[in-house]
């Protein structure tokens, strides 16, 4: 599969994370060894992104000349170890072509769940749709949940998948009866959104999520007060340019 993974290709680019989400890797270590408590893994820079190289079988490892230790590790719990720190993950760096990498916000989607989570790089955009009723009345749904600060929105287009509305929930409190009243507010709402429109939520509290960043920077609320000059985003929002 890394073989005919090529620009554009992102059927097969998803079916490559789903393979690192199901089978195990060949971590190179810089320090120590597998178990110990300084085993440090191998860390390269590409476009200002961060990765740590690994292979994908033992005959990899034998063809990559590694004279170090190594740990076999789950593809899921390596990219939720990996992810939090803002890094990807670069498969068989010694093979022709330099191999694959994985960026760090598709190792959060494998943790996560590839089918829950959207497919990047992520064109985000302003909606150009005209709903002003749907806006009006999660405003006012929003004004009677006390757990809301403001809302936002966005046009988002997955590289697979169909493209859909975002609404970002900032929330005063995360407690999970105001969770609950939350949802409870969309799901009244949604009853004024056009028949077919995919709408979807983002809590602006995860600082992983790309939508959230590109809203943080570049969206202003509909609902509630603006609580401060939006902040600068990642380069890419965590992918390669």
């Amino acid at each position: 599969m890394l073989r005919q993974v090529a620009p554009g290709r992102y059927d097969v680019y998803e079916a490559l994370l789903r393979a690192v989400a199901d089978g195990r890797l060949w971590m190179l270590l810089w320090h120590g060894h597998a178990g110990s408590p300084d085993a440090q893994y191998g860390n390269m820079e590409v476009d200002g992104l961060g990765y740590a190289p690994c292979v994908t079988s033992e005959r990899e490892l034998a063809a990559s000349g590694w004279n170090r230790a190594h740990e076999v590790v789950p593809g899921r719990s390596l990219a939720a170890s990996l992810f939090p720190g803002r890094w990807g993950l670069w498969l068989n760096p010694h093979a022709p072509g330099g191999g694959v990498g994985i960026p760090w916000l598709d190792l959060r989607r494998i943790a996560g769940g590839l089918d829950r989570l959207p497919a990047g790089p992520l064109r985000i955009t302003e909606p150009v749709l005209e709903i002003p009723q749907f806006y009006a009345l999660l405003a006012r749904h929003a004004q009677h949940t006390p757990a809301v600060r403001s809302l936002r929105r966005a046009w988002v287009q997955p590289a697979v998948g169909a493209a859909y509305l975002a609404i970002g929930l900032d929330l005063y409190d995360t407690s999970e009866g105001a969770v609950e009243s939350v949802r409870s507010m969309m799901r009244q709402a949604l009853g004024a959104a056009p028949e077919g429109l995919p709408v979807s939520t983002v809590a602006l509290s995860d600082e992983y999520d790309p939508v959230g960043m590109w809203m943080r920077a570049h969206a202003r609320p509909f609902y509630g007060q603006e609580t401060g000059a939006p902040r600068a985003p990642l380069a890419g929002y965590g992918y390669p340019h």
